[in-house]
């Protein structure tokens, strides 16, 4: 009575395996260098940084982090400088630029959930010519939003005698959302060179045999919350950096014999040994052939830099053979050719 059942989960174990040892395709990955998300121009050389955050007078009520922390009403202001601290240390490492620490008074605002009104360019002249800087990062608003929990459940422990007695046992939970936002203002182009809004969470949490108890386990919070916002400030002044990212291709190994011998090849390292038999293949009489092999060559002139000769090869495999994935394989190409263009363009 068991047999059917059993032949048949064989059955489908057999179909799964055929076709995935009948993959047309294997799948390689390659380093590529992508441009700095933020562009500054290279005739700039002195930045200022400036901090417009005002740590203003608040609803202590409202303000469940400085009702239930021991933290003080600078918890804010702290966390804040946290930031430009992460943010100038950094700047300083990569060599780039004399770093000038601004401060105004007059310029400080309480908005902490927005942009509030960017600097008017006259305004941001003036501070560049006073500090001698070239442009200006602002830290433009910056807050922390805590919100914390309590929940009891039954938890055991033992008496003097050994004897295990029931207790009420109280957690509590803080979660912290740190928000704010960076701007980047050129003056002399009176252009904005960058904006970067940001918010990162941290939970803390707690027990104890009382209320009191599991929050005062809570004092871990402030720590976690500047380490957290000075990783804020390090992350954005790495924005100015090309990046290197893995990315993924599909290649064709099924089709003919060549197709086996240029797999193994690759699967070794020797791509310009597989490319010679991809080669072989470019005009076999059949057009899913000769279209596998042009999509091919478009690979191996991707992992040799030469991307517009792979542009054309992949261009080939679509427009004369109607490969499918070549179109997307283009799409990609130009994608990395206009990036590489940002990258050139960064770099002069």
């Amino acid at each position: 009575m068991e047999t059917k059942p059993l032949l048949k989960k064989l059955s489908l174990l057999s179909v799964v395996f055929v076709l995935v040892s009948c993959a047309s395709t294997n799948r390689l990955t390659l380093s590529v260098t992508e441009p700095a998300p933020i562009t500054i121009p290279k005739n700039i050389t002195r930045i200022g940084i400036l901090n417009r955050f005002n740590n203003a007078p608040k609803n202590v009520i409202n303000r469940i982090d400085e009702v239930f922390s021991a933290e003080g009403k600078n918890f804010d202001t702290d966390a804040s400088n946290k930031v430009i601290e992460g943010l100038t240390d950094v700047l300083k490492q990569q060599n780039r630029f004399d770093i000038v620490t601004i401060t105004d008074a007059t310029l400080a605002t309480d908005n902490t959930g927005t942009f509030p009104l960017a600097l008017s360019w006259d305004t941001a002249e003036t501070l560049c010519k006073t500090n001698n800087v070239d442009a200006i990062y602002v830290l433009s608003y910056f807050d922390t939003d805590s919100k914390i929990s309590y929940s009891t459940k039954q938890a055991f422990t033992q008496n003097v005698l050994g004897v295990k007695i029931p207790v009420l046992e109280h957690h509590a939970t803080a979660n912290t959302l740190i928000k704010g936002g960076f701007k980047i203002y050129d003056p002399t182009n009176q252009l904005i060179l960058d904006v970067f809004p940001f918010s990162k969470g941290v939970t803390t949490s707690g027990k104890g045999i009382n209320p009191a108890k599991a929050l005062e386990a809570l004092k871990m919070r402030k720590d976690l919350v500047m380490d957290a916002s000075r990783l804020i400030g390090e992350h954005y002044a790495l924005g100015i950096e090309p990046y290197k990212i893995r990315v993924a291709r599909d290649y064709f190994v099924k089709g003919t014999e060549q197709f086996e011998i240029a797999k193994r090849k690759a699967q070794t390292g020797n791509w310009d040994g597989a490319a010679l038999h991809w080669e072989r293949e470019l005009t076999n009489s059949k057009s899913k052939i000769a279209g596998r092999a042009c999509y091919n060559m478009a690979i191996i002139n991707e992992i040799n830099g030469n991307l517009d000769t792979a542009i054309e090869w992949a261009s080939k495999a679509y427009s004369d053979y109607n490969n499918k994935e070549a179109l997307r394989y283009l799409n990609i190409l130009k994608y990395r050719v206009s990036q590489n263009q940002r990258l050139a363009q960064q770099q002069q």
